[in-house]
């Protein structure tokens, strides 16, 4: 089933126009016809099965018919990634918008080698977020992924205190894992994860966010890369606390 994004302020009488791009998908790349069935997502929880309507060549917009259930998950899932080098904060925004995250943040670590610079921000943002929303439509969520602006540290620490459970994910914890924690907070709902990025978390900032009342936690013996430790704690969490 394909489907398309539409702003939920521009529907009137349960028709939704399709921007320029989205119109162009469907006509020129999908070559869909005037009839089919698709579905709308507003990117806010909203979503429909609806009829694509062509104007022209390209032109289209979606009549709204049923609203279908959201497929979010029960918990809200807070990301905070160490800066990674190269296309690789490009795949979490892909792989954490299928497992459900809700909002991913950027974070300027002492080991970071990649920086997003100010005067550079606003593109790489941009584009960030257009992968969440492709991603978004492919996997059927109601809701976009947040990709939240570049934070420091001590912007982090801070953050950490309004989550109900954080779970720093750090090279040098032993013994204590995700299972644990459930055990200890099996009816969390707002459950945040911090990943360093290649070169890890410094012990310094580790003991920041743990004084903060993170808990630090292992992901098993074998050291992961920084993206394959984000999608695994990702998905732990998603198994034990979400709906995978």
């Amino acid at each position: 089933m394909h489907r398309f994004k539409i702003n939920k302020n521009e529907v009137t009488d349960a028709r939704a126009p399709l921007s320029q791009e989205e119109a162009a998908h469907a006509l020129k790349v999908l070559r869909l016809r005037d009839g089919e069935t698709v579905q709308a997502l507003d990117g806010e929880g909203g979503m429909w099965m609806a009829c694509l309507r062509v104007m022209d060549g390209k032109n289209a917009y979606l009549e709204l018919k049923e609203a279908i259930s959201n497929s979010e998950a029960p918990i809200d899932v807070t990301v905070y990634m160490g800066i990674p080098k190269g296309d690789k904060f490009e795949f979490l925004c892909q792989k954490l918008t299928e497992l459900g995250v809700r909002r991913l943040f950027p974070v300027r670590m002492e080991r970071s080698v990649a920086k997003i610079e100010e005067k550079e921000k606003d593109k790489k943002l941009l584009r960030f977020r257009k992968i969440a929303q492709e991603a978004q439509k492919q996997c059927g969520r109601g809701l976009e992924m947040e990709i939240c602006d570049p934070i420091s540290v001590n912007e982090m620490k801070k953050r950490v205190e309004s989550h109900e459970l954080t779970l720093l994910l750090w090279e040098e914890a032993e013994g204590y894992r995700t299972r644990d924690a459930y055990r200890e907070y099996p009816g969390c709902t707002d459950i945040a994860c911090i990943i360093g990025p290649e070169g890890g978390i410094s012990e310094r900032e580790a003991n920041m966010v743990m004084e903060a009342g993170a808990k630090c936690v292992t992901l098993g013996p074998r050291i992961l890369r920084a993206e394959t430790a984000a999608v695994t704690a990702a998905s732990v969490i998603m198994s034990l606390w979400g709906d995978v």
